[in-house]
């Protein structure tokens, strides 16, 4: 039974974390988070410490290495984007191991300072990137795989998630803080493809606003027209009918891939694989930073392919 500490215990991601610890038989002994919305640990780890402010949980931790010597193992940080770098570190200085829900960071080079840093400490940084163990992904992994085609595949990538008045308010929000869009929402998705499809080769961005970004990514298998929104007037006609507020779809080469159930056990999954030291890392995570970084910052263009909803 391994020894866990949460970070970010009221946020929306974090009740996947808590039963993902409870269901691969390991123990929380603290959390923190700054709102105490957390009554959801009662039917996790009723005995948990719960923490507000981070000075008191950080002493805490200190003091019952020192005091009783119960050691930490792993720790789970569910945070805000921007915090996660600063999070990583803390858990490492504490002598555990990280896991941190996507994105990692939000640019390249602080994925290079924490390589740094990892190798110092001797512990590991962990990664959730759960669309690399659903099932449909894996098989269409292995379907490329076995092809060896030599055309490139051709795909259109859309996710719209219709989000009300609440988002602009929160840190998500806030580009500085989330990453804007395509980090926000769309960070899995790009780990997906390069995952699936090698590395990137070209990126062209045709859209970008608060709510909403599309372009055109080249990969070495792949030809990718992308759209992600947050906005329900993307909602497709039919999709608005049937009063639902999210539309999901990868097609490739004009084949739909269903993966929109199948989700709610991978956190778990992913907490087995680490658990067995198989967990995703540093440079598994880099590809798909390096993605949002550029969409967020190159210059748009009005010329290339463009996705059909454009």
């Amino acid at each position: 039974m391994k020894n866990f500490a949460l970070i970010g215990a009221a946020g929306y991601i974090a009740p996947r974390h808590l039963k993902a610890i409870k269901d691969t038989n390991n123990k929380l002994i603290a959390a923190l988070d700054k709102f105490d919305s957390v009554g959801v640990m009662d039917s996790y780890f009723p005995n948990a410490d719960f923490f507000v402010e981070f000075e008191r949980f950080d002493r805490h931790i200190e003091k019952i290495k020192r005091q009783q010597n119960i050691q930490l193992d792993y720790v789970s940080i569910c945070t805000p984007n921007y915090l996660h770098d600063s999070h990583i570190r803390m858990a490492l200085r504490r002598g555990a191991d990280a896991i941190c829900e996507k994105p990692l960071v939000l640019n390249p080079w602080n994925v290079d300072a924490l390589q740094a840093i990892e190798k110092e400490s001797g512990n590991k940084i962990n990664t959730i990137l759960q669309l690399r163990l659903h099932p449909s992904i894996v098989a269409l992994k292995n379907k490329v795989d076995s092809e060896n085609k030599k055309e490139k595949y051709d795909i259109d990538l859309t996710y719209i998630t219709s989000r009300g008045n609440w988002y602009d308010v929160s840190w998500k929000g806030d580009e500085s803080k989330s990453g804007g869009i395509a980090t926000n929402i769309g960070v899995h998705f790009y780990d997906m493809l390069s995952w699936v499809f090698g590395g990137v080769q070209e990126s062209i961005v045709h859209l970008r606003e608060k709510n909403k970004a599309s372009g055109y990514l080249e990969f070495e298998n792949a030809r990718v027209r992308w759209y992600l929104s947050i906005d329900e007037n993307s909602l497709p006609k039919e999709v608005k009918e049937k009063d639902q507020r999210t539309y999901r779809s990868i097609t490739v080469d004009g084949e739909e891939i269903e993966f929109s159930g199948g989700f709610t056990e991978l956190h778990t999954e992913s907490y087995k694989e680490i658990l067995k030291g198989n967990g995703f890392g540093l440079l598994d995570a880099k590809s798909s930073i390096e993605i949002v970084h550029d969409i967020r910052n190159i210059e748009l263009v009005n010329s290339g392919e463009k996705h059909f909803l454009l």
